[in-house]
Formats: C-alpha cells, structure tokens, sequence
C-alpha cells in the first residue's frame, strides 16, 4: 500500500476548486492588487464630494469626464483581478480635450494657508486635491505593476499607468491655465547650459541604428 504522503502522491482537498483562474496570484500581488482598487474607490468617492463644491463648469467637466473612464478602469481591474483572465472591457486610453500649451512664470500672490472652514474650499484647492490622487495612483500603479505575477493582471495595471499620467496632466493644465500652479523657469543662460550637459554615443554592436 502506497504511503498518500510521500511526494507526488499528495491529493487536493475535495472541497478546493480544481484549475480556478484567480489561484494565478502571488501574495504579495493580491495585497498590492487590494491596495490600488482601494486607491480607486477612494478617488471616486472623493470626486463625488468635490463634485458638490466645485463652481467652475470646466472643472466639472473635467471631473465627471474623470469619473466615468475612472470608473470603467476599476470594474476592469476588478474582473481582471477576480478571474485572471482577459476582462470584458479591455484597457481605453483617456483623452483630454485641452491642449497641452503650459504658461511660465510666477505672478505674486496672497500666501496660502488651511482653511478655516469647508466654507472656504475653492476650485482652486478642489483641483489641487484631484491632482494629489492621480498623481499618487500613478505612482501606485506603476509601483504595483512591477510586482504582479498574473501576466493579465500585469498588463492591465501597466496600461493603466500611462491613463493616469493623462488625468493628472489634464488637471495640472486647468490649474497651471488659471494661475493655480505655476512653473518657474531658470534663467535662460542656466537653461542652455543644463540642456547642453549631455551628448550622444555611438551604439554598439547588434543594436538598432
């Protein structure tokens, strides 16, 4: 009689699914998988109660428009998630509808401070506050990307990253646009002579020409 514990010879439990596609996940993939959706629910609750503040009809747009691709990204990576395969509803690519000209320059102003009351939100600081989310998810998808196992999933949170560089591009254009968050720029002497720091090398060998 065969000992059932020697190697090889181990059985299944009856009650454990046999061949499930969500078993293709590390544990370390499903805490950081837990943490980005988490991240995603949290923004879009978030937007919901900016949505209630927000005064300027273009900043609503850019919300709501936000919102909706937001929305289909996380039933996405949920579906993905869940089943380790190919979701209903691949990847989009979010397109803003702004062009990307940047103003340059500071303009003085009155120093900034918390405020006292919610009665002084602003779209200035509700934008701020958009901002800070996708730049942080950005930065948590790509982080999380790297760490995934599940090469559907990997895909999926991958594509995603370059999105959310989009939304928060998007938003640091309506900020920058109305004086919200402004970029300085070096001297141009110091300018030249930083852009002029580097140089090219011949490639090598089999590389592509």
């Amino acid at each position: 009689m065969q000992n059932m514990n020697q190697p090889g010879n181990q059985q299944q439990p009856s009650n454990m699914p046999q061949n499930q596609p969500m078993q293709n996940h590390g544990g370390h993939e499903l805490f950081d998988a837990h943490e980005v959706i988490a991240g995603i629910i949290s923004m879009l609750d978030q937007y919901q109660m900016y949505d209630q503040h927000i005064q300027d009809p273009e900043l609503k747009d850019i919300l709501t428009r936000q919102s909706a691709f937001v929305t289909q990204t996380y039933n996405t990576i949920v579906q993905t998630f869940q089943t380790g395969q190919d979701p209903q509803v691949p990847t989009g690519q979010y397109e803003m509808i702004q062009d990307n000209n940047t103003v340059y320059g500071i303009k003085p102003g009155q120093p900034k401070k918390p405020n006292a009351s919610i009665n002084e939100l602003s779209d200035q600081g509700l934008s701020a506050y958009m901002l800070g989310q996708t730049k942080s998810l950005t930065s948590l998808l790509a982080m999380t990307a790297v760490e995934m196992t599940n090469p559907v999933l990997r895909r999926v949170i991958a594509d995603t990253v370059p999105n959310f560089i989009e939304l928060s591009y998007e938003i640091f254009l309506y900020q920058n646009k109305h004086g919200y968050y402004q970029v300085p720029q070096l001297m141009q002497q110091d300018m030249t002579q930083m852009l002029n720091s580097y140089t090219t090398v011949p490639q090598q060998g089999n590389q592509l020409q």
